[in-house]
């Protein structure tokens, strides 16, 4: 019994040791790969970005990075007349604090660089926390990933509280 648990702690051990280095050596990739964050972008092309961004509609994510620091990461977006808009949940929650980070990193430099189909758009993400395209956004985000009007979708309250922050995309 003494072996077994001696096994399962080198195991244990070397899981969370391969993990570790696989988080750590993303931060050096190009771009995130799915749900992990990744190193600044090294590839694509530098494009003027689109007046219209109703070609997104029914993307369901994009890559964007973040310049201090230079990290990238995927992200739901959606589309209202035109206009480009990111959400992040979960603002005021232990995990949201822990696993929604970028939001804190843009109080420091709100530039970004989103990465569409191989073109590389230099872009600022600008808060809003009440407004008209508030209600439209987040009713087109519950269309693209949660059709089945699931809980815990954000409301125009918890925008304004802070609870759901939401960032429309601006030229610089």
């Amino acid at each position: 019994m003494k072996n077994f648990f001696k096994w399962l702690g080198i195991v244990l051990g070397s899981l969370v040791l391969l993990v570790g280095i696989f988080l750590f050596s993303m931060r050096f990739s190009d771009g995130p790969v799915e749900v992990f964050s990744g190193g600044p972008f090294t590839s694509g092309q530098l494009t003027t970005a689109p007046d219209d961004w109703s070609y997104l509609t029914d993307r369901g994510t994009i890559e964007f990075q973040t310049m201090d620091p230079a990290t990238s990461r995927t992200v739901w977006l959606a589309v209202h007349e035109a206009r480009l808009f990111f959400v992040s949940g979960y603002m005021n929650t232990g995990y949201g604090g822990i696993w929604k980070q970028w939001p804190h990193y843009l109080s420091n430099d709100n530039n970004v660089i989103l990465r569409i189909d191989g073109n590389l758009y230099e872009q600022r993400l600008e808060r809003i926390m009440q407004g008209p395209e508030v209600v439209p956004v987040l009713t087109e985000l519950a269309r693209k990933y949660f059709p089945g009007g699931e809980a815990g979708l954000a409301t125009a309250d918890g925008v304004t509280n802070g609870d759901t922050w939401m960032y429309e995309v601006l030229d610089r």
